[in-house]
């Protein structure tokens, strides 16, 4: 159900998101529109459950059962065809450091941190808040990992 779910969600976006970059050729362009669109997704998802460990929301066991379990489902998609080239930083749209393209293995490391993690998270949401606040802690670091070295900053 969560996979029917998150591919409904990202065709949605995909259909409504309209990115504006200049020069790219329609493989780019598709491609870019697809990250960002789930990397929109990633921060809706990890929104309710951030706001819930933080406790500046009530802790509610379905709903993090249910946007941890979208998140996990979110960070098992193959995402290999959402890193075409000539769509890093260089371009107005992109926030993808190149590093991306020039540490491949580093950037699939980090990935599947974020994968291990969300699972983790999946595992447990549900179970109380105590339960949630330890395994959210990991997915916020694989995020940073991320960030850190993957993503330029906002202009």
């Amino acid at each position: 159900m969560h996979r029917k779910a998150i591919l409904a969600t990202t065709a949605l976006c995909l259909s409504v998101s309209a990115v504006l970059a200049q020069d790219l050729n329609e493989e780019q362009q598709r491609a870019l529109t697809a990250r960002q669109a789930h990397m929109g997704l990633y921060g809706f998802y990890l929104t309710p459950l951030g706001q819930m460990a933080q406790e500046t929301i009530p802790y509610d066991a379905q709903t993090a059962a249910a946007a941890a379990g979208n998140l996990a489902a979110m960070a098992a998609i193959d995402q290999s065809a959402f890193w075409v080239d000539g769509t890093d930083s260089s371009i107005e749209t992109s926030r993808a450091r190149a590093e991306i393209w020039t540490d491949p293995d580093g950037y699939l490391q980090v990935k599947q941190g974020m994968a291990e993690a969300t699972e983790a998270l999946a595992l447990v949401a549900g179970d109380g808040l105590d339960a949630l606040k330890g395994a959210f802690g990991p997915v916020g670091q694989s995020c940073g990992a991320c960030h850190q070295t993957y993503r330029a900053p906002a202009n």
